[in-house]
C-alpha cells in the first residue's frame, strides 16, 4: 500500500508519531509516499524531523495556537483572532492539500490531526480514503474522563476534533490503557506510538531534571524556582527563535533547543520529568519509568495531564514548582503494564490498517486484538 501522511506541525507530539508510523509502515513492506505538514509563522520544523523521514517533505499555512506575548499559557481568543486573519492561507493549504491526495498516487491518506485535511475531506471529497490518528480522538470515546470545570472548552475541543476527522473511515485514539472501541463513531482504541529510539532506550537515574517547554514563556516560572534551588540541574528543552542549541545560563540551568537525539537520552537518564503535558512525551517517560510533572499551556494538555494523572504517571500543577516533583519521587511506582501495552502498538495498528484495506472481518479482528491483549 501508499501512504500520503498529514500531520498537524504543533509541538513534537504529532510529528514522532509520524516518524514511528512511517518506519512501522516500511517494516511492513508499505510506502509513506510523501509528508505534507502544516506549520505557522511562529513555529519552525524540527531538524530532527527532516532528517528522520525518507520521504518527500511538503509545508502548507495551518490553523495553530498562538504563543502568548507574557507567560506561558495560551489565549483562545489570540489565536481566534489570529487564525481569522489568515483564512485565505488556509483555503489555498486545502486546495494544494486535495491537489496531492490526488496526484499521489496515494492508496490511504493518514491525518495526524490537520484541521485542515478534515475540512478537505468536507469540501472537495477525495476519494482517497482517510485514517485519522492522535491522542485527541480519546476525547469523543464516551468513557474518557475529562477534568472537571472545562465544560465550554470541552465541548469547542469535541468540535475541533471532529473537524479534524470529516470523512474519516477510522479514528485511531492513542490512549495509556486500553478501551472498548467505539464503532458508532469508527473509533479504535490503540497503544502511544514511540519511535524505536526511544523503545531501545536503558533507563538510568541521573541527578537531573528534564524539562519540555511548549512555550519559552514558561521560563520565567522555571527561572524563578531555579533561584531558590540552585542546587538541582534543570536540563530543559525549548523552540526558541534566536537562541543558540545550548544555553547555559549556569552551572546548573541549561536549556537545549529541539534535538529529539539528545532529548531521547536526556530523558533515559534523568531523575524526573517536567513538562507542558504533552501527550507524547508523558508515554515516553512513562515507558521509561520516570515520573512527571505536567503544568499544562491549554484545555487540551489539561485532558493529558488529568489523564496521566489517573494513570499514575505523576502530578499536575500550576507552574514549574520542581520542589512538588521532587517530593513525588520519593512515593512514585513505575506502571508495570504500561511497557507491554505500548509494545503491542505495532501488531495493533497494523492489524486494523491491513484489515481495512483488505477488507477482514474488522469486528473479528478487534475482538481477538483486544483478548489478545487486556490491559
Amino acid at each position: 500500500m501508499k501512504f500520503l501522511f498529514i500531520v498537524q506541525g504543533e509541538g513534537r507530539g504529532h510529528l514522532t508519531q509520524a516518524i514511528a508510523l512511517e518506519k512501522m509502515l516500511r517494516r511492513n513492506g508499505h510506502e509513506v509516499v510523501e509528508m505534507l505538514v502544516g506549520k505557522n509563522s511562529y513555529r519552525r520544523l524540527p531538524r530532527f524531523f527532516r532528517e528522520s523521514v525518507q520521504c518527500p517533505v511538503r509545508h502548507f499555512m495551518s490553523p495553530n495556537f498562538t504563543p502568548p506575548a507574557k507567560g506561558g499559557r495560551i489565549s483562545l481568543v489570540d489565536s481566534l483572532l489570529f487564525n481569522l486573519r489568515h483564512l485565505r492561507s488556509y483555503a489555498r493549504s486545502m486546495r494544494f492539500i486535495h491537489s496531492r491526495i490526488c496526484e499521489s498516487g496515494a492508496d490511504r491518506v493518514v491525518n495526524f490531526y490537520e484541521v485542515l485535511c478534515g475540512l478537505t475531506y468536507g469540501f472537495y471529497r477525495p476519494s482517497v480514503p482517510q485514517i485519522c490518528i492522535g491522542h485527541q480522538y480519546l476525547f469523543l470515546h464516551p468513557d474518557f474522563q475529562a477534568p472537571a470545570g472545562h465544560r465550554f472548552e470541552m465541548a469547542l475541543l469535541r468540535g475541533f476534533t471532529r473537524l479534524t476527522s470529516v470523512g474519516a473511515r477510522e479514528r485511531f485514539a492513542l490512549s495509556f490503557h486500553a478501551m472498548t472501541n467505539d464503532t458508532r463513531q469508527r473509533l479504535t482504541v490503540v497503544p502511544p506510538l514511540l519511535r524505536e529510539e526511544v523503545l531501545r532506550q536503558r533507563s538510568g537515574a541521573g541527578d537531573y531534571v528534564l524539562g519540555y517547554l511548549l512555550n519559552p514563556g514558561f521560563a520565567e516560572s522555571v527561572e524563578a524556582w531555579h533561584e531558590v534551588r540552585p542546587d538541582t540541574p534543570l536540563h530543559f528543552f525549548w523552540d526558541k527563535k534566536d537562541e543558540p542549541a545550548v544555553k547555559v545560563v549556569d552551572d546548573t540551568l541549561t536549556y537545549y533547543g529541539l534535538n529529539d537525539a539528545t532529548f531521547v537520552r536526556e530523558m533515559a537518564g534523568c531523575k524526573a520529568y517536567a513538562c507542558t503535558a504533552g501527550f507524547e512525551s508523558v508515554c515516553e517517560a512513562m515507558y521509561l519509568g520516570k515520573p512527571v510533572m505536567m503544568v499544562p499551556a491549554h484545555i487540551e494538555q489539561c485532558c493529558n495531564a488529568f489523564d496521566a494523572q489517573r494513570n499514575g504517571a505523576g502530578i499536575m500543577a500550576d507552574d514549574f514548582d520542581v520542589s512538588r516533583l521532587l517530593k513525588f519521587c520519593t512515593t512514585y511506582q513505575p506502571k508495570p503494564t504500561f511497557a507491554a501495552w505500548v509494545m503491542s502498538a505495532e501488531s495493533r495498528i497494523m492489524s486494523l490498517i491491513e484489515a481495512d484495506f483488505y477488507h477482514v472481518d474488522v469486528a473479528a479482528l478487534d475482538e481477538r486484538l483486544l483478548w489478545e491483549g487486556s490491559f
